[in-house]
């Protein structure tokens, strides 16, 4: 009777596994055209992030991508929502997307860059002439002596070459092995920015926010967050807007918007303050605030001897012909009568209207009026500043894969050169071969072996270098 040995199939199992994965599976993983086509897709759903507007309500895709007609015949609002185009960059495709190119480029570093390294690292030298005639360059000189050999290795080392010599016949030169790391740095770079955008994804948030001048708050208005983003959102500290206020043209046109901003602890104590304004940011914790837009959020007024009132004001619709906000302010304690405030810039500038919508007056910030026999003074408008909050822990990791990669490109660009020499039955065999700027090396094998093939005047005065050891 035979026994089964479990262990035996065990290991049998893993055997045919580890056969499966060498075989079959890493050579479609590291293929180049597998990472082309990936890296083709990526760049065309990031696009499509950037083209379709992220993060936005349902209503908004609706009103801007009909069902009828859809744009280019299939990209609907409904399409949108089901794909996850609304919020690209985390939709477990695309991360998927990106871990899967991550992994392959991972793979290919470790099958095929760190071994042609190591190889390249390696040297080893011509011990029979016919191994000379395999290299894409190589001459031979005849009648020479030992002195030829030396000289080719000063002629070497002057030109940035690392000699290795172990008998006095062979010699072993190279160059440019940096060239060989650059690759690898490539690919660091590329996975260090895919883990970057992997990770913001995950844990960073966006906010907007409209906040008035003068008022304080923390950041609620959250609309795209990753799973794990409820660590980032502020809890223990606020923002107060100190002051916002807009710088015009000459000709009444927006120069530059600014918000004076202040970033409470939980005892409302000030622990950092900035004045921003367009790409100039104001970063606490990791968390960037941007100033992306801005509004009028109330009037202050007096009737005749009254209190001062802030009233609000909100954004009318002009069907696209500008912004401008309104608001209706009564003229009788039982509010029987009243009339309408318009403004449309922080300049100071209001128009009012009766209740016909008859044109009554148009005042300046400071200056009073009669309307519905009383007086009427238009202190001043408050404005409203227009925020875009961000938190995206990732991104130090993307600008060290960007500054890896560039790095890496550079030293991609530096030649891998390799020479050999063989002095055997009074002849001198030179050869040589290169990665890249093949014509480049061309020209410095010929020179290098016009002045070998030269007699030296001082060449008997020279003494010989000493041949570094392995």
């Amino acid at each position: 009777m035979t026994i089964d040995n479990p262990v035996s199939d065990k290991t049998s199992i893993r055997s045919a596994l580890g056969r499966l994965l060498r075989q079959e599976f890493l050579p479609v993983l590291t293929d180049l055209r597998l990472a082309i086509v990936m890296l083709l897709a990526i760049a065309l759903f990031s696009v499509s992030g950037t083209v379709i507007e992220q993060g936005q309500s349902v209503a908004f895709y609706q009103a801007n991508y009909p069902e009828h007609p859809a744009l280019f015949g299939f990209l609907s609002w409904k399409v949108i929502l089901i794909l996850g185009l609304d919020h690209v960059y985390r939709t477990w495709w695309f991360l998927a997307l990106l871990i899967f190119f991550g992994t392959s480029l991972t793979a290919c570093t470790f099958t095929r860059q760190l071994p042609a390294l190591k190889a390249a690292q390696r040297w080893k030298y011509y011990e029979e002439p016919r191994q000379f005639q395999k290299l894409a360059l190589s001459a031979e000189f005849d009648n020479v002596e030992t002195r030829s050999a030396t000289s080719l290795q000063n002629l070497l080392q002057k030109r940035g070459y690392k000699v290795f010599q172990e008998k006095e016949n062979t010699l072993y030169a190279r160059k440019g092995i940096i060239g060989r790391i650059g690759p690898i740095v490539v690919h660091i770079g590329i996975v260090m920015t895919l883990l970057g955008g992997i990770w913001g994804a995950m844990t960073g948030f966006v906010a907007q926010e409209m906040v008035a001048s003068g008022d304080t708050f923390q950041v609620k208005n959250i609309i795209d967050a990753g799973p794990f983003a409820s660590a980032r959102i502020p809890k223990d500290w606020s923002v107060r807007v100190n002051r916002f206020w807009i710088d015009y043209t000459p000709t009444g046109g927006i120069d530059q918007f600014y918000s004076d901003m202040s970033v409470l602890d939980d005892r409302e104590q000030e622990v950092d303050r900035k004045t921003i304004f367009v790409n100039s940011p104001l970063r606490y914790r990791g968390v960037t605030f941007y100033q992306t837009d801005w509004g009028i959020s109330a009037i202050r007024v007096k009737v005749n001897n009254s209190p001062v009132f802030q009233i609000p004001m909100a954004p009318l619709n002009t069907n696209g012909q500008g912004r401008i906000w309104g608001t209706w302010i009564p003229t009788k304690p039982d509010l029987s009568a009243g009339v309408s405030i318009l403004a449309k810039d922080l300049q100071g500038m209001v128009l009012i209207y009766d209740a016909s919508g008859k044109l009554i007056d148009t005042v300046r910030a400071g200056m009073a009026t009669q309307v519905n026999g009383v007086t009427l003074k238009i202190l001043d408008i408050v404005g409203s500043t227009g925020l875009q909050i961000k938190a995206d822990p990732g991104i130090p990791i993307v600008y060290g894969g960007f500054a890896l990669l560039m790095l890496g490109v550079v030293m991609s660009y530096f030649s891998h050169s390799q020479i050999w020499a063989l002095q055997k039955e009074g002849h001198l065999y030179v050869g040589g071969k290169t990665n890249r700027a093949q014509v480049t090396f061309e020209r410095e094998m010929l020179e290098i072996l016009d002045t070998l093939s030269l007699p030296s005047k001082d060449e008997e005065n020279t003494l010989p270098v000493k041949p570094q050891s392995i």
